[in-house]
């Protein structure tokens, strides 16, 4: 399947807003609510949508620690990094993880309340995963981009940000 500008519209009109009607999305983009819906359809079985997400607010569970862990193995033979890349996968507060190029060999990402219980997760999930010889840690300060799919995938800029405005005296 090739994407043409409507389909591209509205796939970037569900990443910004998965719960989107029918109703509105055939408005924004200009066609009608079944033809919406057979593109929409099209898009799921041709592989370009897999899922729909909620995207939560992670305080709301008290998750205020994103922590960035840089791991390095004890060796990179495929044995290696099977072995931890099936340990790391049963890791319940590791939400993403990637095999990098470079000095390190994984990096993954960890939610956690507060420092203390990143400390509880190094100690009982991190530190017992097969063939680790290095973990590093960064602590997050704060995020400023998160965003599912970049805007230059349907061709728009970043938007820049807004600024608050003072209240006039």
């Amino acid at each position: 399947m090739v994407l043409d500008k409507i389909d591209s519209t509205i796939l970037s009109e569900l990443a910004a807003n998965a719960r989107v009607s029918q109703v509105d999305l055939s408005a924004r983009v200009g066609l009608s609510s079944t033809a919406i819906a057979r593109r929409q359809r099209a898009l799921e079985e041709s592989g370009f949508i897999r899922s729909y997400q909620a995207v939560l607010d992670l305080g709301r569970f008290g998750l205020a620690t994103t922590v960035v862990v840089r791991i390095t193995l004890d060796s990179q033979s495929d044995e290696a990094l099977k072995a931890f890349e099936a340990g790391v996968v049963e890791c319940p507060s590791v939400v993403r993880c990637f095999l990098m190029s470079g000095s390190d060999d994984y990096v993954v990402i960890v939610l956690a309340r507060d420092i203390e219980d990143f400390e509880r997760i190094h100690r009982t999930e991190l530190s017992r995963l097969p063939r680790i010889a290095r973990l590093e840690s960064s602590f997050a300060l704060r995020e400023i981009v998160n965003r599912a799919v970049p805007p230059s995938v349907f061709g728009k800029p970043a938007r820049p940000a807004q600024r608050k405005r003072r209240a006039e005296a």
